[in-house]
C-alpha cells in the first residue's frame, strides 16, 4: 500500500509500512501516573536532566498542572531542571524578564528555577538530512545539559494542527528569536510559514534537538485538556472539548506522537470533530509523516497498558468508555 504524505490525510495502522516501537500507556491521569509510565522509559536518561515543557501563558486553564510536576520531579527528578524558551510573538513570554514574572503567576517559581536557556544567548546545533535547514538556532544553556525528558501536554495547535512532542521540541527549544523566526517567517511576514513547509521545518528543528541528545532523551505525552488551542493561547484557548485519555510515552518520538493522534481519531465523531478538524485544516499529519521520512522514528508501534498487566492494546481500546468532557 503507498502511504499518503500530505497533511491533510490521517493515515490508518493497516496502512503503515517498516518496524514498530514501544509506546507504554495509562489512564491514571495524576502525578502518580506520570510516575510510574516515566518509569519505564527513563533507562537512558543520566547525569545533568533537563525536562522540557510548556509552562503556559499566564493562568493558562489547561497546561500539565504546576503541582503534578513538583511531585512528579521530587519522586523521579529530583535534581532536574525545567527548561524553556521565550517566545517569537510579543506577550507576556517575549522577554526573560516578563516570562519569570509568567513563571511564578502560574506557580513554577514556588518550587524550582526555570532555566530560560535563550536568556544569555544561542548556539547552533545541525540538522542532518533537512531540506530546509542545516543548522537550527536553539537556546545556548540547553546544551549544558546530558539528558532530555519532554513531558509534553497534548493538544491542539493553531498552526501545527496539533502540539505534541515534536512541537514541544521543535517550537520549545528553538531560541524566541532567531530559530523561531526561521520557523516562522518568510521575507516580509512573520508568520508567513504554514502548512506542509511549517510541519516540516517545525520537524527539522526537533532533529537538531534529539539528534544532540541521542539516546538520552524519552518522551511522555499527556492526553488531558486537549483544546484545539495552544497552551500559549493561555486564557483564549478554545472551550475544551476533546474527552481526556491518559498518558502515554516512549523513547521514540513518531511513535508517541502517533499514538496520541491515533487516540483522537479513535473516539467517538462527537467527541473528536473539533480536535481532527484542526489536525486535518492545518496539514498537522506532515509532522508525522515528516519525522518518518528524516529518521525520527516509527509510526507502527506496540501499545501497553501498564494498568493491565502489561496487556498489548490497540488506540481504540485506550479511549473505550472515555466520558465526554466535563461529565
Amino acid at each position: 500500500m503507498t502511504e499518503k504524505f500530505d497533511g491533510q490525510h490521517y493515515v490508518p495502522y493497516a496502512e503503515r509500512t517498516g518496524n514498530e516501537s514501544i509506546v507504554y500507556f495509562t489512564r491514571d491521569l495524576s502525578p502518580q501516573g506520570l510516575q510510574k509510565i516515566y518509569e519505564r522509559v527513563n533507562g537512558t536518561i543520566c547525569g545533568k536532566v533537563a525536562v522540557k515543557l510548556h509552562t503556559g501563558e499566564p493562568h493558562g486553564p489547561n497546561i500539565i498542572p504546576s503541582a503534578w510536576v513538583k511531585e512528579f520531579l521530587a519522586k523521579e527528578l529530583p535534581a532536574a531542571t525545567i527548561i524553556e524558551t521565550n517566545t517569537f510573538y510579543d506577550g507576556d513570554r517575549y522577554t526573560t524578564e516578563q516570562h519569570r514574572k509568567t513563571l511564578e503567576v502560574n506557580g513554577w517559581s514556588a518550587f524550582t528555577t526555570v532555566d530560560i536557556t535563550d536568556e544569555f544567548g544561542t548556539t547552533t546545533l545541525p540538522v542532518t538530512g533537512g531540506k530546509w535547514f542545516k543548522e537550527m538556532y536553539v537556546g545556548k544553556s540547553m546544551t549544558d545539559y546530558d539528558s532530555l525528558v519532554v513531558l509534553t501536554h497534548f493538544k491542539g495547535h493553531m498552526m501545527g494542527g496539533f502540539g505534541g512532542s515534536n512541537k514541544n521540541i521543535g517550537i520549545g527549544c528553538a531560541d524566541g528569536r532567531i530559530g523561531k523566526g526561521m520557523i516562522h517567517a518568510t521575507a516580509g511576514n512573520d508568520w508567513g510559514v504554514d502548512k506542509e513547509e511549517l510541519m516540516e521545518k517545525i520537524t527539522e528543528s526537533t532533529k537538531a534537538t534529539v539528534d544532540f541528545f541521542g539516546k538520552h532523551i524519552t518522551y511522555v505525552n499527556v492526553l488531558r485538556n486537549m483544546s484545539v488551542s495552544c497552551d500559549c493561547e493561555g486564557i483564549a484557548a478554545q472551550p475544551v472539548v476533546t474527552p481526556n485519555v491518559g498518558i502515554v510515552a516512549s523513547v521514540d518520538i513518531l511513535a508517541v506522537d502517533q499514538a496520541s493522534v491515533d487516540m483522537v481519531y479513535a473516539m467517538k465523531p462527537e467527541d473528536n470533530h473539533d480536535l481532527v478538524h484542526r489536525i486535518e485544516s492545518r496539514h498537522g499529519h506532515r509532522q508525522l509523516s515528516y519525522m518518518k521520512e528524516i529518521g525520527l522514528g516509527n509510526d507502527k508501534y506496540i501499545l501497553v497498558d501498564i494498568d493491565n498487566d502489561d496487556q498489548r492494546i490497540t488506540a481504540a481500546d485506550a479511549v473505550a468508555g472515555v466520558k465526554p468532557f466535563g461529565a
